[in-house]
């Protein structure tokens, strides 16, 4: 496995304990959920390894387990996207740095959409912005990534069950290993500021 990959499936069972958001699910979980269902549903490598990683803009920050609920919007997808660009490919990050803009972006268009969201994503919605305007629609729907954005979107939501079991992490890692770019000789070793290899 590579090393990099090796750290981050190490940071998400270290980090995925906690508890997400406002569901009897820890983030690890959550994760290992919305994997599964981009998986059955035929999803891409790339697909499933960006469900597996979609919220590691979460385990990244110092800002507690739900910052939402203090009113902060984390800015987790964009976290996420800075943390993953330069080891995963743009059909892994693109949709991460998306999957926020895509929850708008369905509340906008879909009128039933808004009442299966869950309580702390209705909390999170605010914060972020709330249903897109006309034109954010149409700048959504102008992004490269914007319908891969959408299947994981409604993985996402649909991956906050209690005790739902799910393969493990060392499954999902041949997804991410195919989606990884390799490291260029030399590259740096981890440190507080460059925490990937």
């Amino acid at each position: 496995m590579v090393g990099s990959i090796a750290w981050l499936v190490s940071l998400m069972a270290d980090k995925g304990q906690r508890r997400y958001g406002l569901h009897d699910v820890t983030q690890l979980q959550h994760a290992l959920q919305s994997a599964m269902f981009a998986e059955r549903s035929g999803g891409t490598p790339a697909l499933i390894t960006a469900a597996l990683l979609h919220d590691i803009g979460h385990m990244v920050h110092d800002l507690g387990d739900n910052p939402a609920e203090a009113g902060l919007d984390d800015q987790h997808e964009m976290r996420g996207h800075a943390f993953l660009a330069r080891h995963f490919r743009p059909d892994v990050t693109e949709p991460i740095r998306l999957h926020v803009a895509a929850k708008r972006y369905l509340c906008a268009i879909e009128p039933d959409y808004f009442t299966l969201l869950s309580p702390d994503s209705v909390l999170s919605l605010g914060l972020q912005g709330g249903p897109m305007s006309p034109p954010e629609v149409a700048a959504f729907r102008a992004e490269p990534y914007a319908q891969t954005a959408v299947r994981l979107r409604r993985c996402d939501d649909a991956a906050k069950v209690k005790d739902l079991p799910t393969p493990d992490l060392a499954h999902f890692a041949a997804y991410l290993a195919q989606c990884h770019i390799q490291p260029e000789a030399g590259s740096q070793k981890p440190t507080r500021h460059n925490p990937v290899p």
